[in-house]
């Protein structure tokens, strides 16, 4: 019997999910086919087949996948300044909202409301970002960088909307140049904020 290297395994893994994650931005989760993703990857079905057993079991792995990053996003966000971090979750947003990831984000929303593994992941993931935000409000309330009385979860559902918008602007407006935007976004989330 053959040993898996798992540093290996991984690698490959991860290859697939970033072929998948290309195709579904390109074409949607419905119109993706499993040789389109083992075309993009650069390998047989059987070969992709032995890491995920279907289309469906990749697109929940890239759900889940990105749920494990905002965690260990806001893990190191927290280490830092509190408004230092909200500064800098946003910059990376920014830096994100390319067209690929716009459309890959509103697939993922369309897929949660036709899928309930899916939505669960992406509840789960929603659930993670406003927590990680509402932290980082809190701490960044306690520090005298945001005005008293403003409720951290209040405050983190509106940032999430702005995460959400953000994205479906730049998925549906192809003139639309997060980076270029980059101050008057630090500005919205300073005064949706009552920052000092």
């Amino acid at each position: 019997m053959r040993t898996v290297d798992p540093a290996k395994h991984e690698a490959r893994r991860r290859q697939i999910l970033a072929a998948a994650t290309r195709c579904f931005a390109r074409k949607g989760f419905g119109q993706t086919r499993t040789a389109d993703i083992c075309a993009e990857a650069g390998m047989s079905s059987g070969n992709l087949f032995h890491y995920f057993e279907s289309k469906h079991a990749i697109f929940a792995a890239i759900v889940e996948q990105d749920g494990i990053e905002t965690d260990a996003l806001f893990a190191e966000l927290s280490t830092m300044d509190p408004w230092a971090a909200l500064t800098a979750f946003f910059d990376l947003l920014v830096d994100l909202a390319d067209d690929e990831y716009a459309k890959l984000a509103l697939e993922i929303s369309a897929e949660a409301n036709r899928d309930e593994r899916i939505a669960e992941l992406v509840t789960a993931n929603d659930r993670t970002l406003r927590a990680g935000l509402a932290a980082l409000v809190e701490r960044a309330t306690a520090a005298g960088r945001i005005e008293p009385g403003v409720d951290a979860d209040t405050a983190a559902t509106w940032l999430t909307v702005l995460v959400d918008g953000l994205f479906n602007r730049v998925a549906v407006d192809p003139s639309f140049a997060p980076k270029r935007e980059r101050e008057t976004l630090r500005q919205v989330v300073a005064r949706v904020l009552q920052a000092n």
